[in-house]
């Protein structure tokens, strides 16, 4: 694969439910409020189709999803974003305690 950062995610097949919401966290998707059907449409993008009962479920179970309820629906946000820990290494320093 060429390149790096978030891009890398975009080529990654989803084989299920659980991992096409991770993927599209991993993305960015989640940054603002999707409802189901918006969730639905991005994984048909990538050319994943998952039941909507099994998408639902994955949804639920999403511990960096948060949901609401909205008119009739649920709509979904990330409750942190998605930090590779390849970038977060460096941002830890060991301090200087003997």
């Amino acid at each position: 694969m060429k390149g790096g950062g978030s891009m890398a995610s975009k080529s990654r097949a989803a084989k299920t439910a659980t991992e096409g919401v991770k993927i599209l966290w991993e993305d960015k998707f989640f940054r603002t409020w999707r409802r189901l059907s918006a969730v639905d449409a991005a994984l048909a993008k990538r050319d994943n189709h998952f039941s909507p009962a099994a998408l639902d479920m994955s949804l639920k179970r999403a511990a960096h999803l948060t949901r609401r309820r909205k008119s009739g629906g649920y709509e979904y946000i990330q409750r942190y974003p998605f930090i590779r820990e390849s970038e977060s290494a460096p941002a830890e320093k060991r301090s200087a305690k003997k």
